[in-house]
């Protein structure tokens, strides 16, 4: 595995595989009570420009488990992006800290403070990537299904960080993976040069009902994030991008369905939906926890 988790294709699929196996046992060790203290006496600064709910508790939860610490720094709290260069933070931070967790816009930031830092930097989000999500939404699917050789994942929603992370995840474990966007709203061309080194593996469309034919597992996103302002052009463009029980007739009859949370019930999915899938929705969502443990034993050194 490499010093840092900047994006999706950092990863190898025996990297992958690794750290579920090392968060299985972190997922255990949680369930049963058994001290884990793999990072006892190291730090964690978690640099937020982007606020969270998940991120946030599963980074610091994670730490405190692990016998470590972190510590959250708001975009008020730091002077990053307030006149100190990225060179400046990231060459100071590394005398302080063991590890930076960053979530923020501009997928640069997290590449800079890595190539001038002295320390692991893990993404917790950009606009272009999400892959601490990604790795608990794969480890949710291999929970349920067992494996990954012959499923297929079907993404319905903005050609956005979650899209361009599950493309790369899914494809990278063995899936068949198939991704419907509205216009103008699609996938970054890398992303789709990426898919291309596997053929017959992939699909990219705008028809949401061909992307979820035969799909074992359903994943979807809000239409709308945080910074985007176009929010009522949006809400036209995607109107027709939702999972619901109408679309759900394409999928499986066995297929599972994910959201990375928040959700905009009936907007992306509806309440039906969300409803019935809601143990593997919060089964993800708690996974992040483990995930993101696992990671952070294997780069900040447990």
């Amino acid at each position: 595995m490499k010093k840092h988790l900047l994006k999706m294709s950092d990863l190898s699929k025996d990297d992958i595989f690794e750290i579920f196996e090392t968060a299985g046992k972190l997922k255990y060790y949680n369930k049963n009570k058994i001290e884990h203290t793999l990072l006892k006496n190291k730090n964690l600064g978690m640099i937020f420009s982007k606020s969270s709910t998940r991120t946030r508790v599963s980074f610091e939860v994670g730490m405190n488990q692990l016998g470590g610490k972190a510590i959250f720094l708001s975009k008020n709290d730091i002077q990053l992006g307030r006149g100190e260069s990225i060179y400046d933070t990231a060459k100071t931070l590394s005398r302080y800290l063991d590890g930076i967790m960053i979530r923020t816009y501009d997928q640069k930031e997290v590449e800079d403070l890595a190539k001038y830092g002295d320390i692991p930097v893990i993404n917790g989000l950009t606009d272009y990537a999400h892959p601490c999500q990604v790795l608990a939404d794969l480890m949710t699917v291999k929970e349920y299904k067992n494996s990954f050789e012959g499923l297929k994942l079907c993404f319905i929603g903005d050609g956005f960080n979650m899209a361009n992370s599950l493309v790369v995840g899914g494809l990278t474990v063995g899936m068949n993976v198939a991704i419907a966007n509205p216009e103008g709203y699609e996938t970054s061309r890398d992303i789709k040069d990426f898919a291309s080194e596997f053929p017959g593996k992939y699909l990219f469309t705008n028809e949401i009902k061909e992307a979820a034919k035969e799909a074992d597992v359903l994943v979807t996103d809000v239409w709308y994030s945080m910074g985007q302002e176009d929010i009522e052009e949006r809400k036209i463009a995607f109107k027709n991008y939702k999972i619901d029980s109408e679309l759900m007739k394409y999928a499986k009859k066995d297929a599972m369905v994910l959201h990375c949370l928040p959700a905009h019930k009936d907007e992306e999915i509806s309440s039906e939906i969300f409803s019935l899938h809601e143990k593997e929705i919060f089964d993800e969502a708690e996974n992040r926890l483990h995930a993101q443990k696992a990671v952070m034993v294997k780069l900040m050194g447990g």
